[in-house]
Order: structure tokens, then C-alpha cells, then sequence
């Protein structure tokens, strides 16, 4: 049941964002959860004292089509086994379904954000690096390992690039940042407060302000740019797997577009780092 407790906590974390008459249906879904999983729409705004379109409102602000999917959220969420492994995986199944379901959990992710690409703000983010003095990729514990295997592809461009996984590192970049370098941060939640205070630093400094988050969170309220990714694994029991894919499959995306735009230079240099490989030994 840790997974459907970790829901109604990202929705009572969400509560000041709502108008008055949503937070009514807030406060009764986090006091009735069970019930609302059951009951008609028509129910849940009468015993909220509102109308059926707010509570649909309501779903739509938790990034929901509608009623109905939040019943079937919660339905899913309240049936969850306790597993420490994989919010997809039961403690009976096969070693064979599991692998499946992870794979499946991850191709799920990946198309769920193909299917928001248009809404991305990539060009916007492009355009921010292709000026860059220099790009600093910022991530803590799993983010951390993506934001090295950007800086890892990115610094290929003949852009300068950090990878910085550390709470002192991350403080210090942003307090010496100045106008063209970007930050890239990466983060499934959003939560800790470290990089929001680094990124409001960072913006402070004349810096632009890239985040890959959820779009509740309060790094997402310092970004200059937002990659809104839904945080749907529960990280206080799970590691991040299929989110982290998503974020990597992102910014290789990210790479690829701004490698098309600054042509022939990338090209270049992408050329020039293959070739100073050439003269190693294989093996």
C-alpha cells in the first residue's frame, strides 16, 4: 500500500495550486480515498459541495483526462503490493514477466512523453545553448548519472561542459554563474531543496535555467525553461528506472537538435573527437 500513500501525499503536496472549490474536492478525496475510487462523479461534487465541472477540473489539474482515470488511479494505486523492486512487478510473477513489465513500464514512459514532444519547449532550450559560454548538467544521486552521460555527449559539440552531482558543487556553479551559461537540472521530483535554491541562484546570476522535472516541484518554479516530466515512480520506495530512460532519451534528443543547429562547426568537432580516438589500440 506505499505506493497509494505516496499518491495522496503528491496530492496534498499540491493543495496550494488549487482554487478554493478544488481544494474542497482535494481535502475530500485525501480524506475518502477508497470511496472516491468507487463512487459516481455525481456523488463526489455533491459531497463536496460543488459542481460536476470542477471536480473534473479538478482530475485535469492533476494532469488526468477526467474522473473516471482518477478512479481508476486510485483503484491501481490502493491495489499496489508493498514491493520494494518495481512499482510494475508483483512478488509472484515470473522472472520472465518481470523483465517484461520493466521493459514495459519504460516503453510506457517513452511514449507517453512522444506523445507531449510538440509541447517541449526544444527549440527554446536549443536556442539557449547554441549561445552558451558553457553548459553545467546538475543531478543528485540517479539524476546525477544522467546529467554525467550528458555532459559526456554534449562537451563532443565544442561547447565546455561540467557535470556536477554534488551539493557543494552545485551551490558554488550557481554562485559564480553570468549571463550565456546554461544549467541543465535533472531531477525525477523536483523536491530536494538544494536544487532550487541553486537553480534561483543560478537565474539570479543572469543565467538560464533548464529543468527536467515534474512540473509541481519547487526546482520547476525556478526553471526559465521546463521539461514538465510527470513524476509517476515513487521514489521514497523504488529507483528510478523508466523516468531515468526518459531523461536520457530527452537529452540525447536535446543533442541531436543542437548539433542540426550549429552545423558545420558541430560537425566539425564531432568529426575532430572521433578522430582523436583513431591512433588507440583496440582491444
Amino acid at each position: 500500500m506505499v505506493y497509494f500513500y505516496y499518491m495522496l501525499d503528491q496530492l496534498e503536496q499540491q493543495m496550494s495550486t488549487f482554487s478554493r472549490a478544488e481544494q474542497r474536492v482535494a481535502n475530500w478525496v485525501l480524506t475518502h480515498p477508497r470511496q472516491t475510487a468507487e463512487a459516481t462523479l455525481a456523488v463526489v461534487a455533491n459531497a463536496c459541495g460543488t459542481s460536476e465541472p470542477t471536480v473534473i477540473r479538478f482530475c485535469r489539474r492533476l494532469g488526468l483526462s477526467g474522473f473516471r482515470e482518477l478512479s481508476i488511479r486510485l483503484t491501481e494505486a490502493a491495489s499496489k503490493p508493498g514491493s520494494v523492486i518495481h512499482r510494475a512487478v508483483n512478488a509472484d510473477d515470473t522472472i520472465s514477466d518481470a523483465a517484461a513489465k520493466v521493459f514495459d513500464a519504460s516503453i510506457q514512459s517513452l511514449m507517453e512523453v512522444r506523445s507531449m514532444l510538440s509541447t517541449l519547449p526544444i527549440d527554446q532550450a536549443v536556442g539557449a545553448m547554441k549561445m552558451a559560454r558553457s553548459l553545467v548538467f546538475v543531478g543528485l544521486g540517479a539524476s546525477g548519472h544522467v546529467a554525467n552521460d550528458a555532459c559526456h555527449k554534449f562537451f563532443r559539440l565544442g561547447i565546455p561542459c561540467a557535470a556536477v552531482n554534488d551539493t557543494p558543487g552545485m551551490l558554488q556553479h550557481a554562485a559564480i554563474a553570468a549571463h550565456k551559461d546554461v544549467f541543465v537540472f535533472v531531477s525525477h521530483t523536483g523536491r530536494w531543496p538544494v536544487l532550487g535554491d541553486a537553480a534561483r541562484k543560478a537565474r539570479q546570476r543572469g543565467a538560464t535555467v533548464v529543468a527536467i522535472t515534474d512540473e509541481s516541484s519547487t526546482l520547476a518554479t525556478n526553471a526559465s525553461i521546463l521539461f514538465p516530466l510527470q513524476a509517476t515512480e515513487d521514489t521514497c520506495v523504488f529507483t528510478p528506472m523508466s523516468s531515468r530512460v526518459t531523461q536520457l532519451v530527452l537529452l540525447d534528443a536535446i543533442q541531436v537538435a543542437l548539433a542540426l543547429a550549429l552545423g558545420e562547426v558541430a560537425a566539425e568537432h564531432l568529426q575532430r573527437t572521433k578522430l582523436a580516438l583513431s591512433d588507440l589500440p583496440s582491444g
